[in-house]
């Protein structure tokens, strides 16, 4: 019984890897369409450019407007200007004592 779901799970996971295959092979081929192609340039000059996680094609006042709006957005959400607000907070919750409840015979 259990090697009979093996076999099965088997030839699921052959099937399922085979028709993947079939789907990503043509998009690892060059693009037979031109704006197709066009686009898949137009993406890789993009990665090329987005190198270390800076903006692509910015200059000093769009930097500027994206420091003042993450400024904003810090002090809306109560931040001191030392907080990380990239970081994921915190939380500490401590322990509450709780009086045990004395029943007492009637």
């Amino acid at each position: 019984m259990l090697s009979q779901s093996i076999l099965t799970g088997v030839r699921v996971l052959r099937t399922e890897a085979r028709r993947n295959f079939g789907l990503a092979a043509p998009a690892l081929n060059k693009a037979s369409d031109p704006i197709q192609q066009l686009f898949l340039d137009k993406v890789r000059e993009y990665k090329q450019k987005s190198s270390g996680g800076k903006l692509v094609d910015s200059n000093p006042e769009i930097e500027r407007e994206i420091k003042t709006e993450l400024d904003r957005v810090a002090k809306q959400y109560g931040s001191d200007g030392k907080t990380d607000m990239l970081k994921f907070p915190e939380f500490k919750f401590p322990e509450v004592k709780v009086d045990p409840i004395t029943q007492s015979a009637n």
